[in-house]
């Protein structure tokens, strides 16, 4: 395997560890540095259109019901703040009439009351939720409530910063063709077959397919059109 063909797998082992380390800091931070007595963070199972998550990192917790909890969209307070992209909390977790009580055996048996959810969304990107919760019935002020929305800013910076660098670069740096792949690929793009083009330059059929066989494997495409279309974009045709 070439090192090429390996940055790609190597990438996004890397991106899973700083999105592993981001997260599970930020569970701890809620705690920290929020005074809460619970931190929890659900990733989701897709970025664009999740459909549940999954409890993957925690601090403060007593017991493992919430650990690696899956949570359907909606579902819970975690599940409706992921549903409605935006914070959502309660003073009394078990009393809230506004959400669903699928998990109260879970919140229960770590003797949760009052709970904050944060949606981690950057540039429509679902990243996760982070979960901040106290073992007593209080509400919310805009100090602690402000105090995890920045820390979520800031973890989602660093995960969309990961997504970023995970995500392979579409097009190669560097496209060399000969100067024959170059002179058949023009006349391709110009909407000439491929017997017009052999007349044109005095080559064969054969070489013409050759030539161009060649200019989209170097393109990475996988058609006459494509190809006209990356060319244009890397400038080597007008």
């Amino acid at each position: 395997m070439t090192r090429a063909e390996a940055t790609p797998d190597i990438d996004a082992s890397a991106a899973e560890l700083v999105r592993s380390a981001v997260l599970g800091d930020l569970a701890r931070r809620v705690v920290a540095d929020c005074g809460a007595d619970v931190g929890l963070v659900g990733v989701p199972d897709r970025s664009d259109r999740p459909r549940r998550m999954v409890l993957r990192h925690w601090a403060g917790t007593r017991a493992d019901l919430l650990h690696d909890l899956e949570v359907p969209v909606g579902t819970g307070l975690g599940g409706r703040a992921l549903a409605e992209r935006a914070p959502s909390w309660v003073p009394d977790y078990r009393a809230a009439t506004t959400i669903s009580h699928h998990y109260d055996a879970a919140v229960s048996a770590e003797d949760l009351y009052a709970m904050l959810t944060v949606p981690l969304i950057h540039e429509g990107t679902v990243h996760g939720v982070v979960y901040a919760s106290l073992r007593a019935v209080v509400s919310f002020g805009d100090a602690r409530i402000g105090s995890v929305a920045r820390l979520a800013a800031t973890a989602t910076r660093a995960l969309a910063g990961a997504a970023a660098w995970q995500r392979p670069d579409p097009k190669p740096v560097r496209v060399r063709l000969t100067p024959r792949e170059h002179e058949v690929l023009r006349w391709a793009a110009a909407g000439r077959t491929n017997p017009e083009i052999a007349a044109q330059l005095g080559l064969t059929c054969n070489t013409v397919t050759g030539y161009l066989k060649s200019a989209m494997h170097k393109l990475g495409v996988r058609n006459r059109v494509e190809l006209a279309i990356t060319a244009r974009e890397f400038g080597l045709i007008s």
